[in-house]
């Protein structure tokens, strides 16, 4: 016979008169008989960051072993009552299943509230994210309830806290099961989505009041960084075509291989569309399927969150992991064009780090950007050589130098722009340059003219024809009359466009003057470029690679380790016989006193008086010229 539905309950005044010891007699009489269903509000209340610790977690552990076993006879939260044939009446049991379906998704609210409370200690908070787990993975008929899942993620990306501690439990415990990092990738295009038009439409309608929009501003960029942190930390899929093996949280709970098709108890339902309703009760998936779909949800999730208004340290450090946690994983990697093209027309440490994500996107998948060469030509700044991403920036300058299909005048001109640099950044930024324009000097003979420019008549003659002829649109017969006076640089260094910048009409004189360097290292080196290098047979490449890194600290621990076999004496010819010398005081004359002759006699053996040591000083006079 159905249980009759539970009596209008009268919630306690002052829930606080309730001790540790009554709560738990509470809880027995909740789990021993349905006759005490009363107590089910009464710990419900408990459930709030307000109450001490202990109470909080005595009603949790009561509630979570009473609603464990009910769960699969739950009705939806959006199914209504049935009705019973012979009359009109909702069903006693249906009412009460009903009932405590309310219950329980008043349960999992008080939870989540808890978990995202700043009051509640760190802790309580592990116990109840671990009770939400269990309820997500058992909340929906024994599948993974990703409506659960989806209201937790929802108030952690809202909340106005950082949340660090709960992200970091999730991201450690829970992120290795393939369907949660599916169902978080789902939720994560969806936030951003969210995001970004609450940005375009707070945009649109501004308002004077400034401190609303700056609050507004905060809230939306904290809600970034908890999106960077959950989607950054998810590790990436297995490659699909080893044998992995992938964990399921839902379902059976054990290990599925792919392409192995289970029971129905270990398969999960998707909820792509709506992660809040439940219309695909026959639609599921096994570990294999959510492998294959893996992919296309971690694509749509990382394009969503770059449409987004991102803080610059988060900018940066996305572009900075960005060619090898993200692009080897997508889908379709030119759907970064968009992204990348625009963060490497910023200029400055932003372009720099967008260079090694676009390079791969040029060489790997045939994006076509036309202005590459004139964009990184702007970047060759003495700032560069201090900047933090400056190795693998010089390393990829290398590689995209590599190409024999340069024309002369570009790799000319980064030649000459290195070269010019050379005289002005730190002794370790002047061996990365001496390296590049040796590989530089060997890859393109043509610009070989370059190491010894004879006479500067005939140097205007040798530019190509692209150059020549943009030259006399633009400047005329001044360039003309320029190039026959001798002794003349005609390299324009504060072009940004190498096309103008009349590097085949100069010469390297900054590297001819590296021989005569303060640095020993970068003196040496240039010595390098003392042979042939057109003669490919006889000559190699230099890693840059090993140069790349460079710095005060580095250069001076190789000086230190360096075996030589004579020791110059520093800015003399001739070993000194003192310690200054008479033109280091010009004006000025040096006279013993008796006392220092009687200390010299001394020393010969000949006796010297104590009172005399007092006297034994040097005095300087001045000479009257």
């Amino acid at each position: 016979m159905a249980a009759p539905p539970p009596n209008p309950i009268n919630k306690p005044r002052n829930p606080n008169k309730h001790s540790l010891k009554d709560l738990k007699t509470l809880g027995h009489q909740l789990l021993s008989s349905r006759t005490h269903i009363n107590n089910l509000p009464l710990l419900l209340t408990y459930i709030s960051p307000n109450f001490p610790p202990q109470h909080v977690l005595e009603s949790l552990l009561s509630l979570h072993s009473f609603f464990s076993p009910l769960l699969p006879d739950l009705p939806s939260s959006s199914r209504s009552p049935t009705h019973n044939k012979d009359n009109d009446e909702p069903d006693a049991d249906v009412i009460y299943k009903t009932w405590l379906r309310s219950k329980f998704d008043e349960f999992v609210k008080s939870l989540v509230d808890v978990a995202v409370s700043p009051k509640a200690e760190d802790a309580l908070k592990e116990v109840v994210l671990d009770t939400l787990m269990e309820f997500v993975k058992t909340g929906n008929g024994g599948r993974f309830n990703s409506a659960i899942y989806h209201r937790f993620l929802v108030n952690i990306v809202q909340s106005t806290e950082s949340l660090d501690f709960v992200l970091e439990l999730l991201s450690s415990k829970y992120f290795k099961y393939i369907d949660i990092r599916y169902f978080t990738y789902i939720n994560i295009e969806k936030f951003a989505k969210n995001l970004e038009v609450k940005d375009i439409s707070d945009g649109k309608t501004e308002s004077g009041d400034k401190v609303g929009e700056s609050d507004s501003r905060k809230s939306l960029e904290l809600s970034i960084y908890k999106i960077h942190y959950i989607i950054s930390n998810i590790p990436p899929l297995e490659d699909p075509k080893q044998n992995s093996d992938y964990e399921l949280w839902g379902g059976s709970g054990f290990s599925v291989k792919k392409g192995e098709s289970k029971g129905p108890s270990q398969h999960l339902k998707t909820e792509d569309k709506d992660l809040k309703s439940e219309k695909h009760d026959n639609d599921v998936l096994s570990a294999g399927n959510y492998a294959k779909k893996m992919k296309l949800k971690f694509t749509k999730a990382w394009i969503s969150f770059l449409r987004l208004p991102l803080p610059i340290d988060v900018y940066k450090e996305v572009l900075s992991n960005l060619h090898q946690a993200v692009i080897p994983h997508l889908s379709n990697p030119i759907m970064l064009c968009d992204f990348l093209t625009r963060s490497y027309d910023i200029g400055g440490v932003v372009s720099v780090m967008a260079l090694s994500s676009l390079f791969i996107l040029m060489t790997k998948h045939g994006l076509e950007y036309p202005n590459f060469y004139e964009k990184l030509y702007v970047l060759l700044l003495p700032s560069i050589f201090m900047a933090k991403h400056r190795a693998k920036f010089f390393q990829l300058l290398d590689s995209c130098l590599k190409s024999p299909l340069l024309p002369a005048y570009l790799a000319a001109a980064f030649a000459k722009k290195l070269s010019r640099l050379a005289l002005v950044v730190p002794p370790s930024g002047a061996l990365v340059i001496i390296a590049l324009i040796h590989n530089l000097l060997r890859r393109h003979p043509s610009i070989n003219c370059l190491v010894h420019q004879e006479d500067s008549n005939d140097t205007t003659d040798s530019n190509s024809e692209a150059e020549r002829g943009d030259n006399e649109d633009e400047f005329g017969a001044s360039t003309n009359i320029a190039a026959r006076k001798a002794g003349i640089d005609h390299f324009d260094n504060e072009e940004s466009n190498p096309l103008k910048s009349h590097a085949l009409g100069s010469s390297l004189w900054e590297i001819d003057s590296l021989r005569h360097h303060y640095c020993p290292p970068v003196s040496r080196f240039v010595q390098s470029l003392e042979n042939d290098l057109t003669v490919r047979a006889k000559t190699t490449e230099v890693n840059v690679e090993d140069f790349s890194s460079g710095s005060y600290a580095t250069i001076f621990g190789e000086e230190i380790r360096r075996r030589v076999k004579q020791v110059p004496v520093a800015f003399y010819k001739a070993i000194p016989t003192s310690l200054f010398s008479e033109s280091d005081f010009s004006g000025w004359t040096f006279k013993e006193e008796e006392g220092e002759r009687k200390g010299k006699k001394s020393e010969n053996g000949v006796s010297n008086s104590s009172g005399d040591k007092d006297g034994c000083c040097t005095k300087r006079q001045r000479v009257e010229c």
